[in-house]
């Protein structure tokens, strides 16, 4: 049967789906509107049963707040190539379903999905788009984040983002340096807040890896005499392994050295201190590379860390939680 260059902008208007699928449609439910739209939805299910074991690693990421700045979502909408990801269909997708979450405000990723949207869930519509575009498509992750005050921030492209609740500790410059400590979040990646989160067991298995990688490394340079200095291997990894037993010994070892140097010990007290941050910075590389707090500020040459960054901001200010999602 002929079908109709009107028919099929109409089924392209209803449905986002391409030309010749909407043809295609269309010949199938011979000429019926309804019966195309069925067909179609079909179709994306049988598409989206066949992706379903692919990786969707690829998409884009959305951040929203409210207008009072004390609620925010995070979500990533994920596909499998950057190809999709770039198109301006599916990035438009991404914004509409980041105003369906900040109008329903969901708390998790099941609600996310449940949620009605254009004639159907959530759910649905991702097995449509699956069927249009011949990928993946799904939330892959979502967060909802509420506190006295939000910031946030998406990194370049649309790959990285972070929310954050904090309290402004009276301060009327917070959003801007909370909006900094949100873009250190996306770059250097932190997992979690402090050490204190750690599991003891992951904390002792990180703890013989980081000494390996560090003897490896160590090894290869002496090997192919790169003239690098050697680095120090550390016998512990966090401040979860500084017991005040540790700390004390630490220091007696620090004086005993001090002692064998010939330091006057008059002068111990203005070396000491300075000796003991530096141990401790040597035996935490577990905590700066996974824990917010304990991470360098990335926005500050100073090497200080994003605790005491935030101690200086103000006395009162803190983070409460952060979020970050990553796709790509």
């Amino acid at each position: 049967m002929s079908i109709s260059a009107k028919d099929v902008g109409a089924l392209r208007k209803a449905t986002g789906a391409g030309m010749m699928d909407c043809k295609e449609a269309l010949k199938e439910s011979g000429g019926d509107l309804d019966g195309a739209m069925d067909w179609l939805r079909k179709k994306g299910q049988k598409v989206a049963a066949k992706r379903a074991d692919r990786d969707a690693n690829e998409g884009v990421v959305v951040a929203m707040k409210n207008d009072a700045e004390n609620i925010g979502i995070l979500f990533a909408l994920s596909c499998e190539t950057d190809f999709v990801a770039k198109n301006e269909n599916f990035i438009e997708f991404a914004n509409t379903l980041g105003k369906l979450a900040m109008e329903h405000l969901p708390s998790s990723k099941e609600e996310f999905v449940a949620l009605p949207f254009d004639g159907a869930t959530l759910a649905e519509k991702l097995v449509d788009q699956t069927g249009k575009t011949g990928e993946k498509i799904e939330i892959s992750e979502y967060h909802k984040v509420q506190g006295d005050h939000i910031a946030s921030y998406i990194h370049a492209g649309s790959k990285i983002g972070v929310i954050l609740s904090y309290k402004d500790g009276g301060k009327p410059e917070a959003p801007d340096f909370f909006r900094g400590v949100a873009m250190h979040i996306a770059a250097m990646a932190p997992s979690i807040m402090r050490p204190e989160e750690f599991d003891a067991e992951f904390v002792a298995k990180e703890t013989e890896a980081i000494q390996a990688q560090i003897k490896a490394e160590n090894e290869l340079n002496e090997a192919e005499n790169l003239g690098k200095p050697q680095k120090n291997v550390p016998d512990y990894v966090s401040r979860l392994q500084l017991t005040p037993e540790v700390m004390a010994a630490a220091e007696e070892k620090i004086k005993a050295d001090l002692q064998a140097e010939g330091k006057p010990e008059k002068i111990w007290d203005r070396i000491v201190p300075g000796k003991m941050e530096r141990f401790v910075a040597d035996n935490t590389l577990l905590d700066q590379e996974r824990c917010l707090l304990s991470q360098f500020f990335a926005l500050d040459e100073t090497q200080i860390t994003v605790e005491n960054a935030i101690k200086d901001f103000s006395p009162d200010a803190e983070i409460v939680e952060f979020k970050r999602v990553a796709v790509g």
